[in-house]
């Protein structure tokens, strides 16, 4: 019985283990839009910890490493960036080793996964994150009205949109004037004419 005990306990706590390393990680959804920067969340308790060695991957977690390792950091350097749009914008040193994506696009979407190195056995921490990719119609038609409105507003472009206005203006007063002038100018005429046709109607002829 003495010899069977350490047997029957070491297979009891092999499920116990498992637990503890499914509860050390977790899975969240995260929704990006094409274009834009996302930012993919990963923490740790920096001030009990220290800074800690870490690692994104781009696929779930496994139980040992990064799958597909896209980023990599050693003690706050990062030693591996598979391309510049990964970046740590965060405040590493406190903990904050989220990771962003700058300009992402609809091949970005997909598993991700961050592993914190935590001193001891089984307690690295693990987070899988699913990335969405969508269209914000909403932020693309503001952002083109925006942009059409920053550039009207522009020095040079307010100077020439004066100029046409005062341009506009000048010529729908002269267009106006001739108008006037040309009535005031033929009324007279024909009022004369009138008037001298009158008068030689008026003259006696002697037969």
């Amino acid at each position: 019985m003495v010899l069977q005990y350490p047997t029957l306990m070491f297979g009891a706590s092999v499920p116990f283990l498992l637990i503890l390393i499914q509860v050390s990680s977790c899975t969240l959804e995260v929704t990006g839009y094409i274009g834009q920067d996302v930012t993919l969340p990963c923490t740790y308790d920096a001030q009990a910890n220290g800074i800690l060695s870490f690692c994104w991957g781009h696929g779930k977690v496994t139980q040992f490493k990064c799958n597909n390792m896209i980023l990599s950091s050693y003690y706050g350097d990062v030693t591996f960036r598979e391309s510049p749009r990964y970046q740590l914008l965060s405040q590493v040193t406190q903990g904050n080793v989220s990771l962003t994506i700058l300009n992402a696009q609809r091949g970005d979407a997909g598993n991700y996964g961050c592993r914190v190195e935590i001193p001891g056995w089984f307690n690295d921490h693990k987070i899988n994150i699913h990335l969405i990719m969508e269209e914000d119609e909403m932020n693309a038609k503001g952002s083109t009205s925006e942009e059409i409105f920053r550039v009207l507003l522009n020095d040079s472009n307010i100077g020439r949109i004066a100029a046409i206005f005062l341009l506009t203006i000048i010529l729908i007063l002269i267009i106006t004037g001739r108008k006037v002038l040309a009535r005031r100018t033929t009324v007279p005429q024909q009022f004369s004419i009138f008037t001298v046709e009158n008068i030689y109607d008026t003259i006696p002829v002697d037969k």
